[in-house]
């Protein structure tokens, strides 16, 4: 029996031919291995994509995050909300900056940030002795936060917000493209990514055009008139050229992948709702699907069920934020994270990526139905 890749990237690979090779090609050509023409190139057209002012290509999606809170001078003192049920990115990002994050719950449904934790975190967080900031919302599995909640919330209390739409580039909500919605947004291009490179890469969206150009300096080591006079703290947050050129030819055909990871998703949830909690897609919402999950019962036993039959399956993610080693100093809601925590216990992952046909879908239902009995 053959095996079944998680996600399928040697598929993609082949449905562009010689298109890949031939960009890389030109940046060999070139030698502008870094930072070379492609970049501006994917800049304009991802700016393009989304409908945003301005797109900024950088090394990561973590650095994605870095740059605008370094753009908003957060340090110490300085509390950012982000939700406990998240890839440690989110919250690394804020101590990298100097600030400190603030763990909130999230929704049992979306598993998005949760409005109403992120209310009562806001109020209280002057008696940790930190002054509030910003919000990170994440965009998780794909699928973007209540934006209309999350940006009220921001306004009321004088917080700049940044959508991690590290899992949901391509997304959309009640008809805006994720990048052009909040005062910033990042994104990672891991390969695993719904648009994703041969490597790291990332990039960060803002309407404001001082805000890019801050950025712009940062990315550079801070860099002023030229890359010797330093006008403020920098990171190195430069894209690859050669990454740049791999996105541009998977970026012509990101829009049909969108939508077979809609098709497939839905398949899922037609032939997995009987059988399991499947994702919920709220109303005028698309989600860019980075990951199809499921809620079960006796979640550990299923998973090792699944891998028995030769199929992939993941967890994402067994701790909370505020759990880890790492992370348990910092402060949490009054309250706790119990959705946080419950999530941690209940959700699994299946393959999820624009080219798995129904054959084996079928077969990966199977083993899921198998499994759960």
């Amino acid at each position: 029996m053959s095996n079944i890749p998680f996600i399928d990237l040697k598929t993609q690979q082949k449905r562009l031919g010689t298109k890949i090779n031939d960009a890389i090609s030109k940046v060999l050509e070139h030698g502008a291995y870094i930072m070379g023409p492609e970049i501006a190139e994917l800049e304009t057209k991802l700016a393009e994509f989304c409908e945003a002012k301005h797109a900024m290509g950088c090394s990561s999606g973590t650095d994605a995050l870095l740059m605008p809170l370094m753009a908003e001078n957060v340090g110490r003192g300085d509390a950012v909300f982000v939700p406990a049920f998240t890839f440690v990115a989110s919250a690394e990002a804020i101590v990298l900056a100097g600030a400190t994050p603030v763990f909130v719950d999230v929704l049992p449904d979306t598993f998005n940030i949760s409005p109403a934790s992120l209310k009562t975190a806001i109020k209280e967080v002057e008696s940790f002795g930190l002054k509030p900031r910003g919000i990170i919302s994440v965009d998780l599995f794909g699928q973007p936060v209540d934006h209309e909640a999350i940006l009220a919330i921001a306004k009321e209390n004088n917080l700049f917000v940044i959508s991690d739409a590290a899992q949901s580039f391509g997304s959309s909500w009640n008809g805006k493209k994720t990048g052009s919605i909040c005062d910033y947004t990042a994104t990672s291009f891991f390969p695993a990514k719904p648009l994703g490179c041969y490597g790291d890469g990332g990039a960060v969206f803002t309407q404001s055009e001082e805000k890019l150009a801050i950025m712009k300096s940062i990315r550079v080591h801070g860099e002023g008139s030229d890359r010797y006079e330093n006008v403020r703290i920098g990171i190195n947050g430069r894209l690859d050229s050669i990454q740049a050129a791999v996105l541009l030819q998977k970026l012509s055909i990101f829009d049909d992948e969108l939508q077979a990871r809609d098709r497939i998703a839905k398949r899922y949830n037609e032939l997995l709702k009987d059988v399991a909690e499947v994702p919920v897609v709220t109303e005028n919402t698309f989600s860019a699907w980075a990951q199809y999950t499921l809620k079960v019962n006796n979640r550990d036993e299923v998973v090792a069920k699944i891998k028995e039959q030769n199929v992939p399956v993941a967890v994402y993610y067994p701790i909370p934020l505020g759990q880890q080693k790492g992370y348990k100093n910092y402060p949490c809601v009054s309250g706790g994270i119990p959705v946080c925590e419950a999530l941690s216990n209940e959700v699994m992952s299946l393959p999820m990526h624009p080219y798995i046909d129904e054959n084996t879908q079928d077969r990966i239902v199977e083993a899921v139905k198998k499994a759960i009995g």
